[in-house]
């Protein structure tokens, strides 16, 4: 199976969560983790795929394109002169893994709508390329404005026809307040997609994340 993992925006906790359901995945299979260009870190500097590996112990890690410019790869790669793979390189790269892995999740940059290769193709576009099963999770914020950033990329994703798994909160606080409560009940009531996960708010810090990740999936 391969599971998309997009946002309803960046810094939403994809990585955190991408992390999660690794640890959930990697309980009954093999999984490897895809990150299909990392914008923002130097040749040396760790990026999203190393966090990955220090919350999860996971080595199957496979890091598309690396871009020095903390913004979008289609930018980031423009102002560098970088060509990027196209969605079909990067659909090409993930169905190979997938045919030697229970799991490969693939996680992209910032939300669903943001280009990947030259001509703004995005997670979307690698996953109409595929010939194999996949579902896309839609990580997203507790508080204000959750409804509506989680309802446009819901309905971006149905528009194109695009399987969703669930939603995921990506930091979900200790003592959540009148609007993150209500968001709980609203989230599944506003876009037909059920909530399948919270993960705590600074869980990225857990000496016990791999222990305790599996947990925070209902």
């Amino acid at each position: 199976m391969i599971t998309f993992v997009t946002g309803t925006d960046t810094g939403v906790g994809k990585t955190i969560a991408t992390a999660a359901l690794a640890v959930r995945a990697a309980a009954w299979g093999e999984v490897a983790v895809v990150k299909p260009a990392q914008t923002g870190v130097g040749p040396d500097e760790p990026g999203d795929l190393a966090e990955v590996r220090r919350l999860t112990g996971i080595t199957d890690l496979h890091e598309g394109v690396r871009l020095r410019d903390p913004l979008a790869p289609t930018t980031a790669a423009r102002r560098e002169g970088v060509r990027l793979p196209t969605a079909e390189d990067h659909a090409k790269f993930i169905e190979n893994l997938a045919t030697t892995r229970d799991t490969v999740l693939v996680e992209g940059a910032g939300g669903l709508l943001v280009g990947l290769d030259s001509e703004g193709r995005g997670l979307a576009e690698v996953a109409a390329h595929l010939t194999v099963p996949f579902g896309f999770v839609v990580v997203t914020r507790s508080g204000l404005g959750t409804l509506n950033h989680t309802g446009l990329t819901v309905e971006a994703l149905r528009r194109r026809e695009l399987p969703i798994e669930g939603l995921i909160i990506g930091s979900w606080p200790g003592d959540p307040d009148l609007a993150e409560q209500c968001n709980l009940e609203d989230l599944p009531a506003v876009t037909g997609v059920p909530v399948i996960g919270r993960i705590p708010a600074g869980a990225g810090q857990l000496e016990t994340f791999a222990d305790d990740a599996s947990g925070w999936f209902g």
